[in-house]
């Protein structure tokens, strides 16, 4: 059977040269998405998408510009391709915007990351609405729900990518996620609510049905009862699945984009220790399983792991090849893929006996940070923590500081990064962190 996809790159590849045009990046992509969601015992939504493609990069005499279309056939690409060379000839020449070189490609592991599973991208109907089902009769029963939102999402996708100067790649994905969201009735008004939707690249590593329900049930009944949250300065413990909020708020700005425009907190400490000793962070896109597992970037750029933080000392951040050559700075890939946090040797329960006394925080609410000043402020939900341990449940609280110096501030970091996300962070406990609320 004809691979479409590897005739329309083909296609795209060779009108855009005999255009003219010196240098082209062609990728052509497909994805299905399936959506199946309850509400309140009924099924609410079912939805089965699939698109396609294909995108081209186009350097012409100096020039470059991106073009895209959902139209992969022979007798339209032609006047696909000639409206955009046309259009790209018509924009300021950038002597810094060039394809990506040739020996950046090479080194690119053969590996299997073990990130399509026919089990996901063959499932049926009739299995997801089972679990749909089963999720939802779990998560029910309770006098005191108000409202029960059930979902199952999962998809696969092929991206397949050439080039004029040698590259060709392929890459092929599934994941699944599946959930529920809750609200209860809590005293007078007021109500709670909770939720849990884990994702992963293997059905294998899904928890099951009953395992979700339990987990989504615990949520909400710990937020029986919530308080307004006093102001007040001392220990914070993040909780696992909340911690990648915040390393990911403290890695946005460590990008050479950000860097080039002068709008990083991290500017000019390459090689300096920035952060508590207590902390390092390495990206790896060659992590099995992993959401953001990759061959090769968006760049062509090999796959290889690359440390961000050492013991709190800065290594390399985030360097494109347009950037890199602004600052004249090796390229190392042009964005994040599996951002892992060492883990520590301490519990949850540890970081908590730690703490002693404070907040112990399970999910945010909105917020802020400021990639050039490392100034943040986030709302939060969670716990008081009293004599180590969690005690009422709070809302209606922001925590408010510098990323740099509560990351100078991180104690301890916990054993149990949080496995179903591209970015795995353990539970964390800072010092000297300041809170608002009554």
């Amino acid at each position: 059977m004809p691979d479409k996809m590897r005739i329309a790159a083909e296609q795209a590849l060779d009108l855009a040269r005999k255009a003219g045009v010196q240098d082209v990046w062609v990728k052509v992509d497909r994805s299905r998405d399936v959506t199946h969601e309850y509400r309140d015992g009924k099924l609410e939504k079912v939805k089965d998408a699939t698109s396609r493609s294909l995108s081209i990069d186009l350097y012409v005499d100096g020039r470059y510009a991106s073009h895209s279309t959902t139209d992969l056939r022979e007798q339209t690409l032609s006047g696909f391709i000639t409206n955009a060379v046309v259009l790209t000839r018509a924009l300021q020449a950038d002597p810094w915007r060039k394809i990506t070189p040739p020996e950046l490609f090479r080194g690119r592991t053969d590996k299997d990351l073990q990130i399509m599973d026919p089990a996901i991208r063959d499932l049926d109907s009739a299995r997801r609405l089972a679990w749909c089902e089963e999720l939802d009769e779990r998560v029910r029963g309770d006098k005191r729900l108000i409202s029960a939102s059930c979902g199952l999402y999962d998809g696969n996708s092929r991206t397949l990518s050439l080039s004029s100067n040698g590259f060709e790649g392929e890459q092929t994905g599934t994941s699944i996620w599946m959930g529920a969201d809750l609200t209860y009735r809590d005293q007078g008004d007021r109500r709670a609510s909770g939720s849990f939707y884990p994702g992963a690249r293997q059905l294998a590593d899904m928890p099951s049905a009953k395992d979700i329900a339990r987990e989504c049930l615990e949520r909400v009944r710990q937020r029986l009862g919530v308080v307004k949250g006093p102001s007040l300065k001392g220990r914070m413990v993040v909780d696992a699945r909340a911690a990648g909020r915040l390393i990911s708020s403290l890695v946005k700005p460590a990008t050479a984009r950000a860097f080039q425009q002068q709008r990083s907190f991290w500017s000019g400490e390459i090689g300096e220790k920035l952060f508590s000793e207590k902390l390092s962070l390495v990206d790896d896109p060659l992590l099995l399983r992993g959401l953001g597992s990759r061959l090769y970037d968006g760049e062509g750029i090999a796959a290889r792991p690359i440390t961000l933080v050492d013991r709190g000392v800065v290594k390399n951040i985030y360097v494109d090849t347009y950037y890199g050559r602004k600052l004249k700075m090796a390229p190392t890939t042009a964005g994040s893929s599996n951002l892992l946090v060492k883990p520590g040797k301490q519990s949850l329960k540890n970081l908590l006996q730690a703490a002693e006394e404070g907040v112990y925080v399970t999910s945010w609410l909105g917020g802020n940070a400021d990639n050039t000043t490392g100034e943040f402020s986030l709302g939060l939900r969670g716990h008081m923590i009293r004599k180590g341990r969690i005690a009422e449940p709070v809302g209606e609280m922001n925590v408010t500081g510098n990323l740099q110096e509560l990351f100078t501030n991180l104690v301890s970091v916990g054993n149990d990064p949080w496995r179903y996300s591209n970015l795995r962070s353990p539970s964390m406990l800072f010092d000297g962190v300041s809170f608002s609320g009554a």
